[in-house]
C-alpha cells in the first residue's frame, strides 16, 4: 500500500526554524517527484516547493525562496524540507505529495498521493 507520512511540524517563534519530513512506504520514492503543499485557514492550497526525480532539480515559491531548502534521500526514502526564518505567514498544514513524473510542478491536481499534512504554526 502507497503512504506518505509528514512529520516535524510544530509551534516556533518567528525566525525560528523547523525541518519536515516526508517518509514513503510502500514504493520505490526515487521514481516519484516529490512537492510540499500548504494550506492556510481559509485559504487555498499553495506548492511551497518540490524536487525532481531526474536530476534532483528543485523549484520554489517566491514566498519562501532563500529560507526554504528541499532535499531528498533516496537510501532513505524521505524528502526533508528544512524552514529557517520562518513567519506568521507561513502558519499552514503542510502536505507533502508524489507524482510519477520525471520533473517536478505545483499543479496539485497532477498529484497521485498526498500524506496527512503536518501543522506548522509560527507565533511568538
Amino acid at each position: 500500500q502507497v503512504q506518505l507520512v509528514e512529520s516535524g511540524g510544530g509551534l516556533v517563534q518567528p525566525g525560528g526554524s523547523l525541518r519536515l519530513s516526508c517518509r514513503a512506504s510502500g514504493w520505490n520514492l526515487p521514481n516519484y517527484s516529490i512537492g510540499w503543499f500548504r494550506q492556510a485557514p481559509g485559504k487555498e492550497r499553495e506548492g511551497v516547493s518540490c524536487i525532481s526525480s531526474i536530476g534532483g532539480g528543485t523549484k520554489y515559491a517566491d514566498s519562501v525562496k532563500g529560507r526554504f531548502t528541499i532535499s531528498r534521500d533516496n537510501a532513505k526514502d524521505t524528502v526533508d524540507l528544512e524552514m529557517k526564518d520562518l513567519k506568521p505567514a507561513d502558519t499552514a498544514v503542510y502536505y507533502c505529495a508524489a507524482d510519477f513524473d520525471d520533473y517536478c510542478h505545483f499543479d496539485g491536481w497532477r498529484y497521485d498521493d498526498w500524506g496527512q499534512g503536518t501543522q506548522v504554526t509560527v507565533s511568538s
